[in-house]
């Protein structure tokens, strides 16, 4: 258990109280000092109070901060790809078939389980510092907390949309030019475990160019400007573009016409969506300087394109 007292200065008179302690305890989400006000862990002249009530000024907080794990989840020796690291942040190359933390039919060999193992203080931050997650069969680039300073500040970076998330994709038809979909994102009202443009559902932006052209695929850059479910998955097919292999929302196996033997197999047995995280970029939650890393496009997605490139030339 740690101790720690604040005076709540006069400059911050009118504010919520909870906010105005989120602004003297910088190190800490105000989500997590709402949570120690409401559980009596913090206190004014021996008092509860709640979060909602204004600064009258000069108020000296009494706070009892207990250090625990924040989740149960089991340290796991399974092999990660770190590309760089220090004191604040862990920058993964997670591959495909790896579930980013546990969920109802994933306890366990997940990449959180993993992190866990990698580095034991990594169980007393929510969720082991994840602060997004890829899909299971999406492969590429992530940022993990090392502090609850630093994950709250990667957390504000993409709530912000400051943190730059460039990915790779391969998608059915011939695309003329890139573009940009603004559509809306939420739950599919006929499939819940779906995810569809849907009125009245949460804003969602995704900016994409043109890499390369075949007769009758695209390898394209997606970029998001937000961070829905599925969201790249979910546009591009929205915009009759379907990441190739996608099982979701990809629909059937599209051959082109005259395809020969290599390329039906190819796609046949391509067994994940064709979508890399390949570029991430943030500013560093302790020097703020403008940090980002690339991850090649996996030998999977590099084989694919190396026969539609083939495919074409004959």
């Amino acid at each position: 258990m740690s101790l720690l007292s604040i005076i709540i200065p006069n400059r911050l008179i009118g504010q919520r109280i909870d906010a105005a302690m989120a602004q003297m305890l910088p190190n800490y989400s105000r989500t997590k000092i709402t949570q120690w006000i409401r559980s009596g862990n913090a206190l004014i002249h021996h008092k509860t109070f709640k979060p909602k009530e204004k600064v009258l000024g000069g108020e000296m907080v009494a706070l009892s901060i207990k250090i625990e794990k924040t989740n149960a989840w089991l340290a796991e020796d399974i092999a990660i790809d770190v590309v760089y690291e220090d004191e604040a942040i862990i920058i993964v190359n997670k591959p495909v078939g790896l579930v980013t933390h546990p969920g109802a039919s994933n306890w366990a060999g997940t990449l959180a389980n993993a992190l866990l193992h990698y580095d034991s203080s990594l169980a007393n931050l929510d969720r082991a510092g994840i602060v997004h997650r890829l899909d299971k069969n999406t492969s590429g680039l992530m940022v993990v907390a090392r502090s609850e300073y630093a994950q709250k500040y990667l957390t504000e970076q993409l709530q912000t949309h400051s943190i730059s998330r460039e990915y790779s994709a391969i998608v059915y038809g011939h695309m003329i030019s890139g573009g940009t979909v603004d559509e809306p994102i939420g739950r599919d009202p006929k499939d819940r475990i779906r995810q569809a443009v849907v009125e009245g559902g949460k804003d969602a932006f995704t900016h994409y160019r043109v890499i390369e052209r075949f007769a009758y695929h695209t390898h394209v850059k997606a970029i998001l400007e937000t961070g829905r479910t599925h969201q790249i998955r979910v546009h591009l097919s929205f915009i009759g573009h379907p990441l190739i292999a996608d099982p979701m929302y990809g629909g059937k196996i599209r051959f082109p016409k005259k395809a020969d033997e290599q390329l039906k197999n190819v796609l046949k047995k391509f067994n994940r969506q064709t979508l890399h995280a390949k570029k991430l970029t943030l500013s560093h939650p302790i020097s703020g300087e403008l940090m980002s890393w690339k991850a090649p496009l996996p030998q999977d997605m590099q084989n694919l394109l190396q026969v539609l490139a083939k495919f074409d030339a004959n």
